[in-house]
């Protein structure tokens, strides 16, 4: 292996060469004067004797040996001989100087293609020998485990089938440095080798060492008085090297960071009125160990200043001056504060461009007082051209029809220029998804001053999606999901779909088509076609055991209108087909003795009992929709509000009107980047319909709401509002009771022993606050967003069911078959066919050794409290997200839960 150091750049063999070739070409030199130098002798000689040179013949000159007569070439393999003679200026019939042969080894040099070269002349015969530079093989990486090849690679001159130069070794070895460097490890050191192989090829080897990564030790702040270094650090995006910063990668030293910081300190400032702060010097110096930096600022504060005068001088014939100077947020006397007056800039900018003025200028004037610590300040709308917009241009659309773009603008060829209309032209855009991030809408002169083109220049991305994933989910267990949809269906912005999930206690399949502009007018239309299968279930000690099953298919259609730029209104159909069972295996006996088997309440509960059967549900709804969010995925900034009714009623088997409220606000607070969010959402159902009997209600069990797990954090799922608790009571296989001290029947009180079943409610509500909590660099490149919550809500409002509680097991008819009732006399349990005086009757249903006790619980408007941390990831697995949140108000039977999570993965 040969060392492709620097020293080896020319190699030893074509120095000596030179050395020999000038060596001889100065001996020719002057060898070459002597009969020059003799004839002009004798003419002296002839001159001081008086004898005269004038009658003597001139000598014939002998043919000069230094006239290029040929040029060869020896050792070429792969250049042809041309090609090299084409790099040097020498040619047959020049005169050969070792100047011209000097000129042509630098040419010969300045082509880097060969590591050897030399030229001989002979007698008129130039000859040129090459040794070629080898042809490189591959590129081998060896030691890089923090940077991967395929980060290397592209950044490197040298690649395989390309010719071997010693320039290019030394400046990929300063690449991959500096690459490193960027990674924060600016102790890594390359080595180049080369390995020769046969036919003039070689291998080069870049042998890195890494080092470790070189961390910001210490941030030194010397000359501020005002702020703690403490202060101005949290400021600056470079952190100190601590362990609880393991996650940031901000702790690292960077160059690039080092300026920008410079940068953040001056902006700092002049929020805090310091005009005249400046950063005299930032140094960063290597430990001696030669692992870790040290950065230290010296700054000059200077003196901190309060707005002055604050004037507003128009120039636009539309905008009153003293009316725009009312409205600015700064007065004299207040600190003084420079990103309030780019604030301003932006937001008088902006009002001029909303009434036409697209190419205003507002200029803020500064005069700084001394004396006084004042800065007296003058906007200046400066005089421009009211704009009209001439065209709409859309460029670098390939699939989606121009049609698709145009009809999401705001503004059309003839219209005013209006700047929020640009701006919500952009938004709409970018809310179809169909090209690239952060697009813009641009804005062009036109032929006139008064005249603007407005240009979409998109990129389009891809729209189809398929995926599979898979995960686990502390409601679900695990999860199998699939679906395939295109959002731009052949590039006219339809979409359809198909989507398979299945978990143990759910399936769907569901097919599903939308054409946002029906008949290419602003009406949206859908349709979708579904079958849902859902399991559900109840807890005995922390098991969950399946209860009822239903399924669902059916089908939904729905138009929607705009009214307004961010409201609109949907109306739908929705026609499905339920199927409410149990499993007879476990839910039904003989209660009659007749081999007939019927749901047992016993086992099942009367309220599942009631629930069971096949119904028809045809029901129209409709829907006043307003959203003015900025990003569908992740808001920061806007409002949404939905409300729906739904009629239940238009033929079928089930009669209700349901109602239903939504409302969210995003908030950026003061653009720290903290994402505050309120929410509130409710709803009620009324039935249409008496389906009879004593404590059944008229809403059945599959309509009603339910409240829980996932929505509601810090409660199980479906662990708020109505329920019936299920206690047994202990029995004792002698007289089939066991009493306690009292003479009373023992209950088992243990709540994992108690079977809980969630019957769900008419009316609810749900308020939740969260704050989006920002982290650095590093946590924001895992993709880690945490916040604080709060949640309050309940659900309420059924009718009271039919409860159980027989703790002897008595029977219930008499031996003729008539119904008895339990009734309690003083503490005394008895039957008897009617209520006697003083007697209290139960017109519960009881059947003979029942030995259990219903109770219902949780039916109240009371709000439900919980408050928490949670954190979204986007990790490598998939999106995962975790909740801690602590109960602080609950009402009897709800079931809280401390910690939840979900995760999953495409794969």
């Amino acid at each position: 292996m040969n060392r492709c150091s620097d020293t080896g750049v020319q190699s030893v063999s074509s120095k000596s060469s030179t050395a020999r070739l000038a060596f001889a070409l100065t001996g020719a030199s002057m060898l070459a004067g002597v009969p020059y130098a003799a004839f002009a002798q004798d003419e002296a000689d002839a001159q001081a004797t008086g004898a005269s040179t004038t009658t003597q013949p001139a000598p014939v000159p002998a043919p000069s040996t230094n006239i290029i007569r040929t040029i060869s070439v020896a050792g070429a393999e792969r250049l042809e001989p041309t090609t090299i003679l084409s790099y040097i200026r020498l040619r047959v019939g020049q005169e050969y100087t070792s100047a011209g042969a000097d000129e042509a080894l630098k040419d010969l040099g300045a082509t880097e293609l060969f590591s050897n070269f030399s030229i001989r002349n002979d007698a008129g015969n130039v000859v040129i020998t090459v040794t070629e530079n080898p042809v490189i093989n591959r590129i081998v990486l060896e030691g890089n485990e923090r940077l991967d090849a395929d980060k290397i690679l592209p950044e490197i001159r040298l690649a395989p089938r390309q010719i071997f130069t010693r320039s290019k070794v030394r400046a990929d070895v300063a690449r991959i440095i500096e690459l490193y460097k960027r990674q924060g490890r600016f102790a890594a050191t390359v080595e180049p080798k080369m390995v020769q192989l046969p036919q003039n090829r070689v291998d080069i080897v870049f042998e890195i060492v890494e080092g470790p990564r070189s961390k910001v030790r210490q941030i030194n702040i010397i000359g501020n008085e005002e702020f703690s270094d403490g202060d101005l650090r949290s400021e600056m995006v470079t952190k100190q090297s601590r362990f609880f910063r393991f996650f940031s990668s901000n702790t690292s030293y960077d160059p690039d960071r080092l300026a920008f910081d410079q940068q953040k300190l001056r902006q700092f400032y002049l929020t805090e009125g310091f005009a005249d702060f400046r950063v005299v010097s930032a140094v960063a110096e290597l430990t001696p160990d030669q692992r870790d930096f040290i950065i230290t600022y010296v700054v000059e504060e200077g003196e901190r200043y309060s707005f002055g005068d604050v004037e507003v001088e128009s120039q636009l014939r539309d905008f009153d001056s003293d009316a725009l100077q009312a409205g600015l947020v700064m007065q004299p006397g207040q600190v003084y504060n420079a990103k309030t007056v780019e604030d301003t800039v932006e937001q008088l900018t902006e009002l001029a461009g909303r009434f036409g003025y697209a190419f205003a200028d507002v200029q803020p004037r500064f005069n700084r007082n001394p004396d006084d610590l004042t800065m007296d300040i003058t906007f200046i709308l400066r005089q421009a051209p009211r704009v009209y917009v001439e065209r709409v241009d859309v460029n670098g659309n390939t699939l989606t029809q121009d049609k698709v773009i145009r009809r999401e603008f705001r503004l059309s060829e003839g219209d005013a220029f209006n700047s929020l209309g640009v701006q919500r032209t952009t938004a709409r855009i970018n809310s179809l998804g169909y090209f690239q991030e952060n697009f813009e809408v641009t804005q062009v002169e036109g032929s006139a001053p008064d005249r603007i083109v407005l240009e979409a220049n998109v990129e389009e991305q891809p729209t189809g999606e398929l995926q599979f994933s898979a995960g686990f989910s502390s409601i679900e267990q695990f999860i199998l999901a699939g679906s395939i949809r295109q959002r731009n269906f052949r590039g006219r912005g339809q979409t359809i779909g198909l989507s398979l999930n299945y978990s143990q206690f759910q399936q769907s399949a569901q097919v599903s088509f939308t054409e946002p502009y029906l008949f290419d007018r602003n009406i949206s239309a859908g349709a979708d076609i579904y079958r849902r299968d859902f399991n559900s279930f109840n807890f005995t000690n922390n098991d969950r055991n399946t209860t009822f099953e239903q399924s669902t298919t059916g089908g939904s259609v729905r138009v929607g209108v705009p009214l307004t730029e961010f409201m609109s209104v949907v109306g739908s159909y929705t026609l499905n087909y339920d199927e409410v069972s149990l499993d007879r295996n476990l839910f039904f006996s003989d209660l009659n003795g007749d081999g007939t088997t019927e749901c047992d309440p016993l086992l099942a509960g009367r309220f599942l009992c009631d629930a069971l059967g096949n119904r028809l549900s045809s029901i129209v709804g409709l829907s006043l929709n307003y959203n003015s969010l900025n990003s569908r995925l992740r808001p920061t900034r806007g409002r949404t509000i939905s409300l729906s009714s739904e009629f239940a009623g238009l033929g079928g088997d089930v009669r209700y009107v349901r109602f239903r409220g939504r409302a969210q606000q995003f908030w950026n607070v003061a653009n720290t980047g903290f994402i505050f969010s309120l929410s509130l959402e409710g709803g009620t159902i009324f039935p249409l319909q008496d389906r009879g009997g004593v404590g059944v209600d008229d809403v059945l069990l599959t309509d009603r709401f339910f409240l829980g797990e996932p929505q509601f954090r810090g409660f199980d799922i479906r662990g708020v509002g109505p329920r019936i608790l299920t206690q047994r009571y202990i029995l004792d296989a002698t007289n089939n009771n066991v009493l306690d001290d009292a003479g009373n029947p023992t209950l088992i009180t243990d709540r994992r022993s108690i079977r809980d079943d969630s019957i769900g409610g008419r009316n609810y509500y749900l308020g939740r606050a969260e704050i989006e909590i920002p982290l650095g660099t590093g946590a924001r490149e895992l993709g880690l967003r945490p916040s604080i919550f709060l949640d309050v809500g309940s659900l309420w409002g059924v009718d009271t069911p039919v409860l159980q509680d027989n703790p002897l097991g008595i029977p219930t008819i008499d031996a003729n078959g008539n119904p008895l009732f339990l009734s309690v006399d003083n503490g005394e349990v008895t039957t008897s066919p009617l209520a006697a005086d003083g007697v209290t009757p139960n017109t519960r249903l009881i059947r003979s050794g029942s030995a259990i006790r219903e109770v219902f619980l949780g039916d109240t408007p009371s709000p439900r409290v919980t408050a928490g941390i949670g954190v979204n990831w986007n990790s490598p697995f998939g999106p995962f997200r975790i909740d801690f949140a602590q109960t602080i108000r609950k009402t009897e039977g709800d079931d809280d839960k401390t910690f939840t999570f979900n995760v999953g993965t495409q794969f």
